[in-house]
């Protein structure tokens, strides 16, 4: 059997944004043991250019949701960027896991003949196999692989199985 869209977008997808709960909760758990308010750790930057581990949640959560609805051929829903709390970033991964898990497989049937466009880049378009390998997969996973090392970087003691998440492991 074939890999699927669907198993890409919304089934790994999901089980990745679940791993990055995951690590936000070790995060949250590792301020609160050292006295630390969290939003020091959201605001953390792994260089001075980049943007911090609250904009890299946000950035995840909109490729996964942004990626997917635009394969399917949907509009996603818009979220306002005003998370504070390790809370709202919480519930904002949780609102885009239940968005991703409304799409059914058949929504992707034509995937590979819609034309992504993107608002910074007026007159450009990918086509959909191209958006989906070149853009959606490696922009979701710079972020979240970004997100986890701010983390990382910060002290929180994370590991390579937190990032990778719950994997359906086979026992013979």
């Amino acid at each position: 059997m074939n890999l699927t869209v669907h198993e890409i977008l919304v089934s790994q997808f999901s089980r990745s944004l679940e791993a990055l709960k995951s690590v936000l909760q070790k995060g949250h758990a590792y301020a609160d043991h050292k006295k630390i308010d969290f939003t020091v750790l959201l605001q953390t930057r792994l260089v001075p250019d980049q943007f911090p581990l609250s904009r890299q949640i946000q950035i995840a959560s909109d490729s996964a949701k942004m990626a997917a609805a635009k394969l399917a051929g949907i509009t996603p829903p818009v979220f306002e960027d005003k998370e504070q709390t390790y809370d709202e970033f919480v519930a904002r991964i949780d609102k885009t896991i239940a968005f991703l898990r409304t799409i059914k497989p058949e929504q992707f049937s034509d995937f590979e003949k819609r034309t992504i466009t993107f608002s910074f880049r007026p007159g450009g378009h990918f086509e959909g196999r191209a958006y989906l390998v070149q853009h959606a997969i490696p922009n979701f996973y710079f972020h979240m692989t970004t997100a986890y090392d701010i983390l990382r970087a910060s002290g929180v003691e994370i590991g390579k199985a937190d990032y990778l998440g719950n994997q359906d492991w086979k026992v013979d």
